[in-house]
């Protein structure tokens, strides 16, 4: 039986209006509702179709966090996993939360390790590649599907003007972005009830760097609003495009 490990994070719903205090060197997490990360959300969704499809797995997922994450955690749960494990930190930046998954991973005998490709609060792109270098293991990134034959793990990646298809032996690391899965997949209800009796282990955080302190936040500037042009005067178009816009 394959084992398998699916990293999850979790974010800000994406319709959440961002704020910041402290002189903008906080987020403000006041009325904020918290989501697992989308691409973390696909990426669990696919593992647990390659199971169904007839590979035996053994699933864990595992959040670096504190306590608030637990919900997000049993979502996982609620919809396949196995087994669920919250690592018990605060999740910094990218080397210290790849530093506690590795931590973690390492001796587990995991035979393939899955991560969204980021987090959709930062979109660093960094945990996964970070925690396999960690781990010594190959990986590939950016992936568009996954299947296991053979015993081997074959990944998808699209590329300029075509895909690109590897072939790994385990352990192996995998990062999914959009089209991993076509859609998150949805708790049953008997999945919900299962997933609140089923325990989640906290493991103790390890000594590990903070490479990276946030200085102080920013939101992008408000748009403005939008001018419309009639069809035929295409000079005038071609002047606002070079004069405002400043794209030509």
């Amino acid at each position: 039986m394959m084992k398998v490990l699916v990293c999850i994070s979790q974010v800000p719903d994406t319709t959440s209006k961002v704020r910041f205090k402290e002189g903008n060197t906080q987020f403000d997490t006041a009325d904020i509702q918290y989501v697992m990360g989308p691409y973390d959300e696909l990426a669990l969704t696919r593992i647990l179709e390659v199971r169904d499809a007839g590979t035996p797995m053994e699933i864990t997922v595992v959040n670096v966090g504190d306590a608030s994450t637990e919900n997000t955690i049993r979502k996982a749960v609620a919809v396949g996993a196995n087994h669920a494990v919250r690592i018990d930190a605060k999740p910094t930046d990218a080397f210290y939360v790849a530093s506690q998954l590795a931590a973690f991973a390492k001796g587990q005998g995991f035979d393939l390790i899955v991560t969204g490709k980021e987090a959709s609060d930062y979109n660093g792109n960094q945990v996964g590649e970070m925690l396999a270098e960690l781990l010594d293991i190959p990986s590939i990134s950016n992936a568009s599907h996954i299947e296991v034959k053979g015993g081997k793990v074959v990944v998808e990646r699209e590329m300029g003007g075509g895909k690109e298809t590897v072939i790994a032996p385990t352990p192996f690391m995998v990062a999914g972005q959009k089209g991993f899965a076509i859609e998150p997949r949805i708790p049953a209800m008997r999945g919900i009830m299962q997933a609140r009796k089923t325990p989640i282990k906290v493991v103790p955080a390890v000594p590990a760097e903070h490479l990276l302190t946030v200085e102080s936040y920013e939101l992008p500037p408000a748009k403005s609003g939008c001018k419309f042009v009639p069809k035929d005067q295409v000079d005038e178009l071609v002047r606002l495009l070079h004069e405002e816009a400043k794209v030509l």
